[in-house]
């Protein structure tokens, strides 16, 4: 008989949960009083979205990340729907661009101005009409641009390419309709070439996403699924609902057999939905519940038992709605892997919450940061429709770190244009720094037409880019904790680019020392 240790050695195991102060968070945010069982939000690292009331339609709030503290009651909106807004959605290759689907049957493009909206935004740029119900749900395809997944309440999921002329698309490119009731949730999985779903009848299904034909479907009677989740590369599935005896639970099963789950875990007999996330660099999961204060976190591996209990955070404040910054936004000097926006409807509140991993080092953590999907897209929307399959675009979150993938596609819309003032220019002494046969990063301010090669190529400019921020869109400190924040961020730039000093001095060195060998070898002879 085998022995197993109680504990298990993980850098994740002592992860704590960091909410932000009382000037860091966003106050008197006026968030919607549906009942829909969804995030309700949305973010990305220049704005953080969430759905409002609003009289005579729907309509949403787009607030700059940077822009905390008492929101003005008469803050513009997003507002064009005729119906409530059930879902938003930030594209993931464009941090400018949101898609949201309403009870008025349709699906709306927005295109988010850089300058703060002076007034309400009502003007869209695509509208795509094709569901006969309420829409209830929008995702984004993970590696392949331009590509929208839709479901409605007339148990259709519709797919939608949005690089065409039209305002308004009336046709989607391909419907899947093996569905008998409402569609509960959507995954991808990494290089989305798998769609997985859950419906109100219970049972999950994998679906491939081109055909819409059902790959696997899970009949399992003891665990009725509202919420299913991709695990990354490891062929498996999460989901989330209730036992037989109504217990809010878990089960997590194998992508290639659906009959029986791997393992099963009740949680509490409380009523809300459980809303799981998962982080595909550490393999950590975040199980959130709505109408709960806390954040469990687990730890999944391939072996049993698969998921390992690591603590949760605890709060007062009931959440109505979660949202999650993507890794390219997180501080990594301080050691934040995954940071939620709790909405907090009984204060009006949105709460940033922090988890972070302790660390005495100031110094880049390598370890908990491996590289991680980017924001460009890995292939057109054409090249996935004819079949292709790609992992996403890798990046490394090392503050002025360039991309780990081949260069993306060619743009296929135009966008604003993008200046900064003259004293922002590059420093004559990057050109030493550049790679040997690289071309230096080329200025902000040339006047180009306003390809959205030029939002792409962002990301490969690390020199004006820290985690996922803009410097030129940086705001001044407003607390002494942002100030000193900054200026650790400034110290630990200035010890990075010493000791990239240190290495250029000590590559010269060993080619000086390779040419007087060679000089002293060939006269030898």
């Amino acid at each position: 008989m085998s022995w197993h240790p109680q504990y298990r050695s993980s850098k994740f195991r002592h992860v704590f949960g960091k909410p932000a102060s009382k000037e860091n968070c966003y106050d008197s945010v006026p968030i919607t009083h549906s009942v829909h069982d969804n995030h309700f939000c949305a973010v990305n690292p220049h704005f953080i979205a969430v759905v409002t009331e609003c009289a005579g339609g729907g309509a949403f709030l787009v607030i700059p990340l940077h822009q905390t503290g008492k929101l003005d009651p008469h803050f513009p909106k997003v507002c064009g729907h005729r119906g409530n807004v059930l879902d938003i959605k930030w594209n993931p290759f464009d941090d400018f661009e949101i898609a949201s689907c309403s009870e008025d049957t349709t699906i709306k493009i927005w295109d988010i101005p850089k300058q703060l909206l002076s007034r309400n935004l009502t003007t869209f740029r695509k509208e795509l009409v094709g569901h006969s119900r309420r829409v209830g749900l929008v995702e984004w395809h993970p590696t392949a641009a331009n590509i929208l997944f839709s479901s409605g309440y007339d148990y259709k999921v519709m797919v939608w390419k949005l690089d065409t002329k039209e305002s308004v698309i009336k046709s989607p490119v391909r419907t899947i309709d093996c569905h008998q009731d409402v569609i509960l949730s959507m995954s991808f999985n990494i290089n989305g070439s798998l769609l997985a779903t859950t419906c109100k009848d219970r049972k999950i299904r994998i679906i491939d996403p081109r055909g819409g034909t059902v790959l696997k479907e899970a009949n399992y009677k003891g665990h009725r699924a509202n919420k299913v989740l991709f695990l990354g590369n490891m062929k498996k599935l999460l989901s989330t609902g209730t036992s037989r005896w109504n217990n809010r639970q878990m089960a997590l099963w194998d992508q290639d057999n659906l009959s029986v789950p791997l393992t099963e875990e009740d949680l509490d007999g409380s009523s809300g939905v459980l809303f799981p996330f998962y982080d595909v660099d550490t393999n950590m999961l975040y199980v959130v519940g709505k109408g709960d204060g806390n954040i469990r976190y687990y730890e999944v591996s391939s072996d049993k038992p698969h998921l390992n209990y690591l603590t949760e955070y605890r709060s007062y404040h009931p959440q109505k709605g979660i949202g999650v910054m993507p890794k390219r936004g997180l501080d990594v000097s301080s050691c934040e892997i995954f940071r939620f926006y709790k909405l907090i409807t009984t204060k009006s509140l949105i709460e940033p919450v922090s988890m972070i991993v302790p660390r005495r080092s100031e110094s880049y953590q390598e370890d908990i940061y491996p590289p991680t999907a980017g924001a460009q897209p890995s292939m057109t929307a054409q090249e996935w429709l004819s079949g292709v399959n790609r992992g996403p675009h890798l990046v490394s979150l090392r503050p002025g770190s360039e991309l780990l993938s081949p260069q993306p596609h060619p743009p296929e819309r135009p966008l604003s244009n993008f200046s900064a003032p003259a004293s922002l220019r590059a420093p004559d002494w990057m050109d030493n720094l550049a790679p040997e046969g690289g071309q230096r990063p080329s200025s902000l301010l040339e006047e180009k037409p306003p390809h959205r090669a030029t939002e792409h190529r962002l990301e490969e400019k690390k020199a004006w880019l820290t985690n996922g921020f803009d410097v030129f869109e940086c705001p001044p400190p407003k607390t002494e904790n942002e100030l000193l924040q900054m200026f650790y961020r400034q110290q630990e730039e200035i010890r990075r680019l010493r000791e990239l000093l240190t290495q250029r001095e000590v590559q010269a060195k060993q080619l000086e020392l390779e040419i007087k060998n060679l000089q002293t070898g060939s006269g030898r002879f």
